[in-house]
């Protein structure tokens, strides 16, 4: 189960994220990321964190630890955006910590062409990322960091941030334990992941009772907008996650580009960007029915 910790200090918002967390300072002496129940996304989001957080935990992955945050907006006064304000007065009561990780910087696309990263580790990190349908942890939003920092110590990579998986939850009825999805462009692919081994050694651990221990950690109050009971909810959970780490033959993800093959797809994207409108709308007339008339290079209407 989670410790329960009561924020005392309300330190500063972070705006990296859609979900605008915050840090904040609570009775334990710890410092925490806070994530808000009153956010755009929801409960869920907190539920997938929590699942899936634990569960890499139990594993043997890197990831801060998690914990309760009772929150009392009167201890935020002093925040000067409304609209942070607002969130937290939606979100008194019961949220989700995880630990602060000071120093930590992002693993972006500039540092993972320095850091080193074993074949072995980054096939269990795609692995669990496989598993749980963690659409998030791609090459341009990793959700991993670094740390401790480069020079103080040996640095390592510590996962964060799974709001984003579970996605069969949003959608209980259309829920496909053997689907598979695309992970070409995650985070850790030009590493050559070895997701063979990382499924040897991780898919026998992932057991009914270890999926039972990490859903059980999701608090009731945030199962409540399910059908049935929150143990129920639970169950569900655990049914889809055991079928789906028994059925990992269908899902493995093997494709992966290299980073030479990543750089020309970016450099396509970002062609086209800059091209702006797309060749076959060139010639279509607007509305009104003005003709599309090509001039020294530029498209104008008639």
């Amino acid at each position: 189960m989670l410790r329960d910790v009561t924020a005392v200090i309300y330190v500063t918002p972070l705006r990296s994220g859609g979900s605008v967390p915050g840090v904040v300072e609570a009775d334990d002496l710890g410092t925490y990321v806070v994530k808000f129940t009153g956010s755009a996304q929801g409960r869920k989001a907190l539920v997938a964190e929590v699942i899936v957080g634990e569960l890499a935990r139990a594993l043997g992955l890197r990831f801060p630890e998690l914990v309760l945050v009772h929150f009392d907006p009167s201890i935020a006064e002093h925040e000067p955006h409304q609209e942070v304000r607002d969130l937290h007065g939606a979100s008194a009561g019961l949220n989700l910590g995880m630990d602060y990780l000071p120093g930590a910087v992002d693993f972006t696309p500039e540092v993972a062409q320095t850091f080193r990263v074993d074949p072995l580790e980054a096939g269990r990190i795609v692995w669990l990322d496989a598993l749980t349908v963690n659409v998030d942890r791609t090459v341009h939003s990793s959700n991993l960091m670094v740390w401790p920092a480069f020079g103080v110590a040996v640095p390592r990579l510590w996962l964060i941030d799974h709001g984003a998986a579970l996605v069969f939850h949003h959608r209980w009825e259309a829920s496909d334990p053997v689907k598979a999805y695309d992970f070409r462009h995650h985070a850790l692919g030009h590493y050559a992941p070895d997701v063979r081994a990382a499924d040897a050694e991780l898919a026998p651990r992932v057991t009914l009772d270890l999926l039972r221990e990490v859903t059980a950690a999701v608090p009731d109050a945030w199962l409540a907008d399910e059908p049935g009971t929150p143990q129920d909810i639970r169950n569900a959970y655990v049914d889809h996650l055991h079928a789906r780490v028994r059925a990992s033959a269908a899902w493995l993800p093997m494709d992966f580009p290299t980073r030479e093959e990543l750089a020309a797809e970016e450099a396509l994207r970002a062609a086209r960007t800059r091209q702006g409108r797309p060749n076959w709308l060139k010639w279509v007339p607007d509305l009104h029915g003005r003709p599309a008339v090509e001039q020294d290079g530029a498209v104008h209407l008639g």
